[in-house]
């Protein structure tokens, strides 16, 4: 019989009748308790195994189980094989749970980890016994998916259990996948144990339309599928299309039927796109021969490599444009510092390829200039916007500071001072900026902080109390519900302390205290503190989907599989209950 035919037995527990157990060193050879000799794998049958105990052991054949159980080594044999299998299984855990988290096919589990451990043992640890270790670490295709599936089905269930109990924000948004599938994505914010928890809910597919009702259906199905109340949302975050806000048929408007003081907030990363795209027409119109001039170059291969030539030889730390996209909230800064990084060689490549658009950039310098200083600043301001920890209280801060720069910059160029913009202040320098492209600046000032003040009008005029800042100071400025609560504050000596010692406002007013002793000023500082200004996490949460579904993985189906959940999540599954409800068995 052949080597690839040949049957490999398993170790039955009834063996032990006869004398034998797994032996510690591979568990697919018999090994007899009373001599420790290891038989080959053919003999692991009861007719062979009783045959070596009537040869080798004849007064011994009648001894029962139990007495063969009370040898003096088979227990701490049996103990330590159970162990390195449990230790195995835990490791395929926690290594599926980290093919989950870098977004990898589940094959390189058997195709690269398994491989690259085995290399490890032989190579550095000189492990003769390699392959005993690798079966124990079941990592198949079949087996990582499954592990990634349990894994994040617990942590589901974990964050379930908290906002049942909870008040919670929720941030929702929809988006259309490559297979033209619309995935509506929910994340939540929380407060628990001195932490804001901040979790992926669920991702679930839009079956027809992405109108309002159906994904206020989409989400009222969930929670009533987990049994989590509705009424415990207290805000709830959406990009502002027509369908999430709709007046009288949008998400929120179904929404504020089922809870009707719920806090809806139009994301103010969308907001500030939007003042952003507020451009006088000649700025416009400058910025459409950027635009022409990076399409010129970047639309031709030719071209690009040419131009990508010519920066080399020049030593240019840069060689390539960077094209312009609408829908990416940084393209314009970056597409404009990269083109004025380059400027000069541009106009060199233009000068033979497109005197036209060539002669217009020139013509317009000092616009692309000030726009490449304005986009900057735009885009420094929409990463301060973007992270895990914005909270109301620093949303207000950083759109009442870039408004008031607005109306300094407009004071600054009426005194023909643009030290603020270095690149236009330099320009500047070796020639004068005259005095209608000045006009035209601060008129765009005055444009842009009027639309900043419509847009973010709830948030410049949201009212922060003095005593949320500084919990310690005169308390008479306060609501008169609120004094007898900041007065019991004021003389508590510990949280005095913990203020003084340097603790952040957010961990100051997420102690444990505060919420159980002082549920009148936790009322007002959760909304502060725990309601999302924007929707930045679903927007992350899709582009992991973009990196999860690749052309070689299209087939995943991100709203069944755990993959998505378990690749975005911070909260630790449990991997050792996990293991404990499986049986253990070999890699195959």
């Amino acid at each position: 019989m052949s080597e690839a035919k040949r049957k490999c037995r398993q170790y039955n527990t009834n063996y032990l009748m006869h004398g034998f157990i797994p032996s510690p060193s591979n568990a697919q050879l018999p090994m007899c308790l009373l001599c420790n000799r290891v038989l080959s794998n053919e003999a692991m049958k009861p007719s062979r195994l009783q045959e070596h105990l009537q040869k080798i052991h004849p007064d011994k054949q009648n001894k029962n189980l139990d007495k063969f159980l009370k040898a003096p080594s088979v227990s701490g044999l049996l103990t330590t094989s159970s162990t390195q299998c449990d230790d195995g299984l835990i490791a395929s855990y926690n290594i599926s749970k980290l093919i989950a988290k870098s977004g990898k096919a589940h094959t390189i589990g058997e195709q690269l980890i398994l491989p690259a451990i085995k290399e490890v043992l032989e190579t550095v640890l000189h492990h003769s016994a390699s392959y005993n270790v690798i079966k124990k670490v079941p990592l198949s295709n079949d087996t990582v998916r499954r592990r990634i599936d349990e894994m994040a089905e617990d942590v589901e269930v974990s964050l379930c259990e908290l906002l049942v109990s909870n008040k919670f924000s929720l941030q929702v948004d929809e988006s259309t996948l490559p297979g033209n599938e619309a995935l509506l994505l929910a994340y939540v914010r929380l407060y628990k144990e001195r932490k804001i928890i901040q979790e992926l809910l669920f991702a679930r597919t839009l079956i027809a339309d992405t109108k309002g009702e159906s994904i206020f259906n989409t989400v009222k199905d969930y929670f009533k599928e987990k049994n989590i109340p509705l009424v415990n949302i207290m805000s709830v975050a959406t990009d502002g299309a027509p369908a999430m806000v709709g007046r009288h048929r949008g998400f929120i408007a179904f929404l504020k039927k089922e809870v009707p003081g719920i806090l809806a907030v139009h994301c103010v990363i969308h907001r500030q796109h939007l003042v952003a795209k507020n451009l006088r027409d000649r700025l416009h119109q400058s910025l459409r021969y950027v635009i022409s001039a990076v399409n010129k170059i970047r639309s031709n291969s030719l071209n690009d490599r040419l131009f990508a030539q010519l920066c080399k030889d020049n030593d240019e730390e840069f060689n390539r444009l960077i094209l312009h996209t609408e829908v990416r909230w940084l393209s314009k800064g970056a597409c404009l510092n990269r083109f004025w990084n380059v400027f000069e060689f541009i106009l060199e490549f233009l000068q033979e390829k497109d005197v036209d658009v060539r002669s217009k950039l020139l013509q317009f310098k000092t616009d692309i200039a000030y726009m490449t200083d304005l986009f900057a600043k735009i885009n420094d301001i929409s990463l301060q916007l973007q992270g895990d920890e914005l909270n109301f209280i620093t949303t207000k801060s950083i759109i009442s500071a870039f408004q008031k720069k607005l109306t300094l910059w407009k004071h600054n160029f009426g005194r023909n001072e643009f030290s603020q913009f270095p690149i236009l202040s330099d320009l500047h320098k070796n020639s004068k900026i005259s005095f209608d492209d000045t006009q035209i600046y601060c008129h765009h000032f005055q444009s842009l902080d009027k639309d900043f003040s419509q847009r973010f009008e709830d948030i410049l005029t949201l009212e922060i109390p003095q005593w949320v800042i500084n919990p310690f100071v005169n308390i008479e400025s306060a609501k008169l519900k609120y004094q007898e609560e900041l007065i019991e504050i004021s003389t508590n000596e510990m949280l005095k302390a913990s203020f003084k010692n340097g603790e952040n406002l957010t961990e100051f007013w997420l102690q444990s205290t505060i919420s159980r002793i002082y549920p009148g000023l936790w009322t007002v500082v959760q909304k502060l503190l725990i309601a999302f200004p924007s929707s930045y996490l679903v927007e992350r949460g899709f582009s992991a989907v973009t990196n999860l579904i690749t052309k070689k993985r299209n087939r995943l189906d991100i709203v069944k599989r755990g993959d998505l959940r378990l690749h975005l999540t911070n909260i630790e599954p449990n991997v050792k209950k996990l293991a404990l409800d499986h049986q253990i068995q070999p890699s195959h």
